[in-house]
């Protein structure tokens, strides 16, 4: 049926269920990475598609299903839209992870653990990020209910509403859930159709796409003739790409001169697009797409183009190392905030891009940051900013790009 209609990310404080969350709507276990298996945490950005159903007899909430058939009834369910996970990690240490899936999701599912006070520090700052962003369109999981008597969940489900009260999840449904079995995910389900809707989308727009995820897909010893170009994963956000468009790929890659990094614009062409295991021959915004080039595939592996921007030649941002950002300076009541200085490092989440960089000027409520490495971005783009205090990179503030 050809690629999602929505993105959706999964955000919430480190082992409070996301994953599990994501293989209960996708049957995929987003852990893939040797690492992520041995620490039982997401790091880098994971991503799965579902198919949402509905069955044509039975009554909601228990309509709602991922099967082909019913199982209350057994009858054929009718497709109703194709989803996008992308699955976030919660430790503290890769916030920039969660701030660049933010960038490009629709909605948002904020998993929030009954068995522990709320909010917890990720908690806490994932919600300031969907704030930051604009994300409204959320639905609150109280996940591991199992593990507590119907007391701690009622006072922990209080706990939630007083978090959330202010903010841009204020309204949002609080859906009871277990994750370990999946009990409940007919009522998350039929919350994500309500709450979640499929934005309209631009697709006269040139194309542009976040690159979130870039890969080598050749297996070792792979034959010379047989070797195919590297891949890049990510998100449209406006326009519609095609087989054997002409790509252009911003910043780039760099070229290693001694005295400062430079980055140079890489170019190819859009061999193949697919959704999941679905070749398609357009791609346009909405669901987790991968585009095949005729890039060397050293350019791609690990996550190396992670933070470019891809589009049609001549269409692009220009590239830029030093950055004007209008920015404001979150309250915080868990740490102090002061200020910013001239000189100080900080961190900015820009797109998918996350880039150190140092204040050169400040005037009134605009500054001027030099960055290490150089962004594409578009004017008026909204930036997570991060600041280091004590051993920690925690989240500041927020701009927007002028």
């Amino acid at each position: 049926m050809g690629q999602a209609e929505v993105n959706i990310g999964l955000l919430g404080h480190v082992e409070h269920g996301k994953t599990s969350v994501v293989r209960c709507l996708t049957g995929v276990w987003t852990l893939v990475h040797s690492e992520e298996k041995r620490r039982g945490i997401t790091i880098k950005l994971g991503y799965a598609d579902a198919v949402f159903r509905k069955c044509p007899q039975c009554p909601e909430p228990e309509a709602f299903t991922i099967e082909e058939k019913c199982p209350k009834c057994g009858a054929a369910s009718e497709i109703l839209r194709r989803v996008s996970f992308l699955d976030a990690p919660g430790h503290e240490t890769l916030m920039a992870t969660a701030i660049a899936a933010s960038t490009i999701i629709d909605g948002a599912i904020l998993v929030i653990a009954a068995n522990e006070e709320c909010p917890q520090p990720q908690t806490l700052e994932h919600m300031m990020i969907l704030d930051i962003l604009g994300v409204k369109n959320i639905v609150i999981v109280q996940n591991k209910v199992d593990l507590v008597d119907k007391a701690k969940a009622k006072a922990n489900y209080e706990q939630i509403t007083s978090f959330v009260k202010g903010t841009i999840a204020e309204k949002a449904p609080i859906v009871p859930f277990v994750a370990n079995y999946c009990l409940n995910m007919d009522v998350l389900i039929g919350e994500i159709q309500k709450h979640i809707p499929t934005p309209k989308r631009n697709l006269e727009a040139s194309p542009r796409m976040y690159i979130a995820r870039s890969f080598d897909v050749n297996r070792p010893g792979t034959e010379i003739n047989k070797l195919v170009g590297g891949v890049v994963g990510g998100s449209l956000i406006q326009g519609e790409l095609k087989c054997n468009d002409e790509i252009e790929i911003r910043p780039g890659v760099s070229k290693g001169e001694k005295d400062k990094e430079v980055y140079e614009a890489i170019t190819s062409k859009a061999t193949a697009l697919s959704a999941g295991k679905e070749r398609l021959g357009s791609a346009v915004p909405g669901g987790l797409i991968a585009v095949g080039t005729g890039l060397d595939p050293s350019l791609t592996k690990a996550d190396t183009l992670v933070g470019n921007i891809l589009g049609r030649i001549g269409t692009l941002p220009e590239t830029s190392n030093i950055i004007e950002i209008e920015f404001h300076i979150l309250k915080r009541p868990d740490m102090e905030n002061p200020p910013f200085k001239l000189n100080e490092p900080l961190v900015l989440g820009i797109g998918t891009s996350t880039s150190v960089g140092f204040v050169q000027k400040i005037k009134k409520s605009v500054m001027t940051v030099a960055l290490k490495r150089p962004v594409c971005a578009e004017k008026k783009g909204k930036i997570a900013i991060s600041r280091k205090v004590g051993q920690r990179w925690r989240l500041c503030g927020f701009g927007v790009l002028q």
